[in-house]
């Protein structure tokens, strides 16, 4: 047995206290964002980690890429097809975990997702580099299982020749998908576990805040 008893780190940073939070908290999504975007040092900070329940009734989470995020929810781009894809039709109940180490904090958004507008997912497959572009068709069965590496690495050569002087048009199977949040909770590292987390969840339309105990 791997013993990592004494990986342990004491977070003493930042605080999160009531009186400093606003009444709604995608304001505090959009400052935390904004800090740890400062803070960044070239790393991705809209890493987020989407989970869903599976056909097979098990949770499942992965690491996917914020785009776009506003008020009225927080947009991801995959295969239609994929696992997630397929998760994602038989129940849109979703969560995606934001973890920003450089400044002990973590958020939790639980929330229903919905196909984005396939103009909208036009416009921004366009903007995606001509590679990128070229892997959405050859990953067409995204998460299907193949023999090997070079069916996907031939099949990317065959098409990147094919295409090379055309522009490459968005598949049918690919977009985006809205997370329309429901609840949020903010949690920011503090010393000796005493963690302070800070909970917002829509009841009648409006955000309930709530501390919860680490």
């Amino acid at each position: 047995m791997e013993d990592l008893s004494n990986y342990r780190e004491n977070y003493s940073k930042q605080k999160l206290l009531e009186e400093n939070t606003p009444n709604n908290p995608f304001k505090l999504f959009k400052d935390w964002f904004e800090d740890s975007n400062k803070n960044s040092k070239g790393r991705e900070v809209n890493t987020m980690i989407l989970s869903t329940i599976g056909i097979d009734g098990y949770p499942k989470g992965r690491v996917v890429l914020l785009k776009y995020f506003s008020e009225k929810g927080f947009i991801f781009f995959t295969n239609y097809r994929s696992e997630k894809g397929k998760a994602i039709d038989l129940n849109n109940k979703v969560s995606l975990t934001f973890f920003w180490e450089d400044l002990e904090r973590q958020v939790i958004i639980k929330g229903n997702a919905e196909r984005t507008d396939d103009d909208f997912n036009k416009e921004y497959f366009n903007l995606r580099p001509k590679g990128s572009k070229i892997s959405a068709h050859v990953s067409n069965e995204q998460s299907s299982i193949i023999p090997n590496r070079e069916i996907l690495e031939n099949r990317y050569k065959e098409l990147s020749s094919k295409l090379k002087d055309n522009e490459i048009e968005k598949p049918d199977y690919w977009g985006g998908y809205i997370v329309m949040p429901t609840e949020y909770e903010f949690w920011q590292g503090r010393e000796n576990r005493l963690h302070d987390r800070i909970s917002y969840s829509l009841e009648n339309s409006k955000w309930a805040k709530k501390r919860l105990s680490p």
